[in-house]
């Protein structure tokens, strides 16, 4: 799975380039991310602009993800579809995370 990731500051912004998170790709999503957790990265934007599909195991590998910060850290989500946002609606994900309408709205409220 190609990801795009940078640092802005102390954030770490991750950029799925995949229309999907699901179970092909999840190993690799996972991968990364803990990858960029054990190197120090605390704080995460996961920017999902690009995704308009998410399957049970992509959440499940995201909802992994923020658990790996043990606590210790932050994960937000923004960009999301339609499609992407009713999934989180109907898991009721959307209370585990915060999520917001733009990057620049992320960075902005993690900023403060």
């Amino acid at each position: 799975m190609q990801i795009e990731h940078r640092k802005s500051g102390d954030l770490l912004i991750v950029i799925p380039q995949q229309h999907r998170i699901d179970a092909s790709s999840t190993k690799d999503f996972k991968g990364k991310m803990v990858d960029w957790i054990n190197e120090g990265n605390q704080t995460i934007v996961l920017d999902l602009q690009k995704v308009d599909f998410i399957d049970s195991s992509g959440l499940g590998a995201i909802v992994s993800c923020y658990k790996s910060l043990g606590g210790q850290g932050t994960l937000v989500i923004c960009n999301i579809s339609g499609t992407v946002a009713s999934l989180f609606q109907l898991t009721r994900m959307n209370r585990v995370f915060r999520i917001f309408q733009s990057q620049d709205e992320a960075i902005a409220a993690l900023s403060k």
